[in-house]
């Protein structure tokens, strides 16, 4: 008889609340992913690159050498006051973040070894670590405004400790690490063995004029730091998977060993379109132009929903909007998240999957990355 690994998860919630929405006909707010398509010049940059002969083969393992270049210039760019990664040896593309995370997971998680993470999470972490045998020890961040409380971060941070996971912009709560936030953390972590996994998927959704702070800008962090980005949230093409790791040479090193035995390669028309979207962008407009572009969604949807009881919780950045509904029930959140899909048309998640133990706050979450008219409809049923 097999046993399983993970007797204790199922289906993901996204995928649940996804298949309700199919299934009613409800508007999906639920899974993370945009109703729009990328921009036109990335759609005809990669059509251009299936039409081109030898662009069907495998690319190399770590990733085309001109994404990892057009990478390391952008990041350069975006982050002045931090050495630029050496496309070779710091910058690894990847299956999309999901398996970067994952590569990271496996290559320096060891049976034993406990993983902080920061509760709410991204349901992805707690089994990817389990799965290599590692322990997760998690740290609640308190709602409304979802910061760390360091003391509690100093409490279960031993000598077993073996890696810090970081998500900002965070996800589902859009709480953004501060420069005074990696300065605790760094302070936490002298002196110790422990690595830093820091996940930015949604690192140019800033809003209200936050500035930029990245694991790698904190010079204590940067040579124990594995950073995650998306070209995915980026470009709006989350069905595409593409994203990739930067770390210092000894740590990419490990993830590459990793990563060759993963995926090994990640689709070769589309690392080359994606290089020539930023190589034909110099200036980084469109990086540069997402905070304002998903603030004025979330403005959009937050003064749809004004004049209601919703109450709706702090969003300082990403793409997810997070909402009390005590005024209209006191169901359990996956109780309410369900009676929305199935009578009011309206797909959402309840924010328990983003905890271990299922802690209910009474809190959904609503993803606004989606056009107007569509943002427009859930509301007009959510009132």
């Amino acid at each position: 008889m097999l046993q399983s690994k993970l007797p204790d998860v199922g289906v993901s919630i996204f995928t649940q609340m996804t298949l309700l929405a199919q299934e009613t006909g409800a508007i999906n707010l639920a899974q993370g992913f945009p109703d729009y398509d990328p921009p036109q010049a990335l759609l005809e940059a990669l059509a251009r690159h299936a039409r081109t002969p030898g662009h069907h083969q495998y690319a190399p393992m770590p990733g085309l050498p001109r994404l990892r270049a057009a990478v390391a210039a952008q990041v350069a760019r975006l982050q002045p006051d931090a050495p630029a990664p050496d496309p070779a040896t710091e910058i690894t593309v990847a299956a999309g973040a999901t398996e970067a995370l994952y590569a990271v997971l496996a290559a320096v998680v060891r049976p034993g070894d406990e993983v902080v993470v920061f509760e709410p999470a991204y349901d992805l972490y707690g089994p990817a670590i389990r799965l290599q045998g590692g322990v997760p020890r998690y740290v609640r961040l308190p709602a409304p405004h979802f910061r760390p409380d360091w003391d509690a971060v100093r409490r279960v941070v031993s000598p077993r400790t073996r890696l810090v996971l970081v998500n900002t912009p965070h996800n589902p709560s859009g709480a953004i690490f501060t420069a005074d936030d990696w300065h605790e953390l760094a302070r936490l972590l002298a002196g110790t063995d422990a690595l830093v996994l820091s996940d930015e998927v949604y690192e140019h959704l800033l809003f209200d004029g936050a500035p930029r702070h990245s694991a790698r800008q904190h010079p204590a962090l940067r040579e124990r730091t594995f950073v995650l980005s998306s070209f995915g949230k980026t470009y709006h093409a989350t069905g595409w998977k593409v994203g990739y790791c930067i770390a210092p040479p000894a740590l990419t090193a490990e993830v590459r060993r990793v990563h060759q035995f993963l995926t090994f390669a990640v689709s070769t028309p589309t690392q080359h379109a994606l290089a020539d979207a930023l190589e034909h962008d110099p200036a980084d407009a469109h990086a540069r132009g997402l905070a304002a572009f998903y603030q004025q969604k979330r403005d959009e949807f937050r003064q749809l929903l004004a004049d209601t009881a919703w109450e709706l919780l702090p969003v300082p950045g990403g793409y997810f909007q997070l909402a009390r509904y005590a005024a209209f029930s006191p169901a359990t959140d996956v109780a309410f998240a369900e009676y929305l899909a199935r009578e009011k048309g309206v797909a959402v998640v309840p924010v328990s999957a983003f905890y271990h133990d299922g802690f209910d706050d009474g809190l959904i979450r609503f993803c606004f990355a989606k056009e107007t008219a569509t943002l427009e409809a859930a509301a007009a049923r959510l009132r």
